[in-house]
């Protein structure tokens, strides 16, 4: 059944919220426990769709998965199944992240091309071409990602971009391959961190862990582990920006603050006080925001998934914005809907000029993805009447209790079907 939000505008966010773990970290945590017979336990995992729908994936492939809160356990065969062809897989984008794990273990790995965000183009070229090096053979066949090795050599890989899927997949093989596989221009993401340390709690040898360059001495077999995931950094973003947007007062906890220096730095620029704090952060925002610039780049650089809430904090602020989008071409999509609650943005190839209104006005709009979705509620927060927040399935597959986190707050939003 369709369901849609209704935002109603004017109130400000006060209070505290707590985020839980990592969409971008949990769901190639699960995909990690693959590489070791027994069972691996994942704690601190977010209440999001997407953990269910890679249960599904694992459960395809012969694992038993049991969701109970927060808390995933996963079971791997000693010879796990290596065709992930089923519905789950092309539901979102995450399910490639088994073709690593599938050729480490199996040797042959089949997966159906995956879905997820209308965001624009995401090849699978560099998770090919690193397998490749590695000694597989790996080519698209019948809608699948087919990849198959003998054996798994270690070798010396450059990638032409940061990208996190392919560092991913190629390092979730190599731990397996016989001798050291050296991975450069690496994407450096707190996610990636996650996983490698998973990965060594496992009995892998992996260093450069944060740094643009990920070093694996491959080894015989890895055990079963428990891992703690780390706190959703987007989602603590999110209410941050959502805090200076409507002129509030929000205190962030479960999320490491380091992994989100120049988002605050942003937020601080645009007038909000700013306060790191152990385990998050605190926002207040007192007066309109000042218009401040967004570049997206790869970590550490401002996040991608934050771009539709930098437009809405652009198109609240006092003054004129310019947003560059340098990850994800088709991200800008979400400006048209952002027009229609009276946004004054215009797009030209990468960049987004965005001049500042007041107040922004309701309207119906539609989610194209994830991260458009909740900015498009942020948006409505700040506009005036009733928002009308459509194909909302997109922010449940990356926001734990969003209505009620931000009911929580003081916001007036609800769900309808």
């Amino acid at each position: 059944m369709s369901e849609r939000f209704l935002v109603s505008g004017g109130n400000r966010l006060v209070g505290e919220v707590s985020v839980g773990g990592a969409k971008n970290s949990v769901l190639k945590l699960m995909a990690a426990a693959l590489l070791a017979e027994g069972t691996s336990i994942i704690t601190n995992c977010p209440d999001i769709l997407d953990v269910p729908l890679m249960a599904e994936v694992l459960r395809g492939l012969g694992c038993d998965v049991e969701l109970e809160g927060d808390v995933v356990r996963i079971t791997t065969p000693a010879e796990p199944k290596h065709h992930a062809d089923f519905p789950a897989v092309t539901q979102f984008r995450a399910s490639v992240c088994v073709l690593g794990p599938l050729v480490a273990r199996c040797r042959r790995a089949v997966v159906a091309l995956p879905g997820g965000d209308a965001i624009g183009s995401r090849p699978l070229d560099m998770h090919q071409s690193g397998l490749r090096l590695l000694g597989a053979h790996s080519e698209i066949q019948h809608g699948c990602v087919v990849a198959e090795a003998d054996e798994l050599r270690g070798a010396n890989i450059r990638l032409a971009f940061p990208s996190v899927g392919a560092t991913e997949n190629i390092l979730m093989a190599a731990v397996l391959a016989k001798g050291e596989t050296v991975i450069d221009n690496a994407a450096r993401e707190p996610d990636i961190v996650d996983v490698c340390n998973m990965l060594n709690e496992m009995g892998a040898n992996v260093t450069g862990a944060g740094t643009s360059t990920l070093t694996i001495k491959g080894v015989e077999s890895l055990k079963p582990t428990t891992h703690r995931v780390i706190g959703d950094r987007i989602v603590a973003a999110t209410w941050g920006i959502a805090a200076s947007m409507t002129r509030g007062d929000v205190r962030v906890r479960g999320v490491n603050p380091k992994h989100l220096s120049l988002v605050l730095d942003k937020l601080r620029a645009a007038g909000s006080e700013v306060t790191s704090e152990p385990d998050g952060f605190r926002v207040v925002q007192h007066e309109r925001p000042t218009a401040v610039n967004f570049a997206t780049l790869p970590f550490p650089g401002f996040p991608t998934d934050l771009q539709p809430m930098a437009i809405g904090l652009a198109a609240v602020a006092n003054g004129t914005s310019m947003i560059t989008e340098n990850v994800f071409e088709a991200r800008f999509r979400f400006v048209e809907e952002m027009i229609r609650l009276g946004a004054d943005a215009r797009t030209d190839g990468h960049h987004a000029v965005v001049r500042g209104v007041p107040q922004l006005s309701s309207a119906p709009v539609w989610s194209s993805d994830i991260r458009a979705g909740a900015g498009l509620v942020l948006a409505g927060l700040c506009a005036d009447g009733v928002t009308e927040v459509h194909d909302v399935y997109h922010i449940d597959r990356g926001y734990p209790r969003f209505v009620e986190n931000l009911t929580a707050l003081g916001g007036n939003i609800e769900r309808v079907s």
